[in-house]
């Protein structure tokens, strides 16, 4: 029955999915130096100490454990003695 609704095969299924609307972004906070993140990609970056945080289904997962480390940095330990924000 067609109550002339959109279909669920009209959403949006692009590659393009883990892209945050910048309104999103713009709040979003590394929780670790509390530093503002860009999007590379399936990445928010902190802009400060480069902690990369993962996009999965376009949910941001702002969990340290789950961060890829930067160059340079060989654990999470590291860099919170680096770059936490006290």
């Amino acid at each position: 029955m067609n109550h002339n609704s959109p279909s669920m095969e009209s959403a949006d299924t692009s590659t393009s999915s883990n892209q945050l609307r910048p309104e999103v972004l713009a709040i979003l906070r590394c929780p670790i130096t509390l530093s503002q993140l860009r999007q590379e990609g399936d990445w928010l970056i902190a802009e400060t100490g480069g902690l990369s945080y993962p996009v999965r289904d376009g949910i941001p997962v702002m969990l340290p454990e789950e961060a890829k480390l930067p160059p340079g940095v060989t654990s999470l330990d590291e860099f919170r003695q680096r770059y936490a924000r006290r």
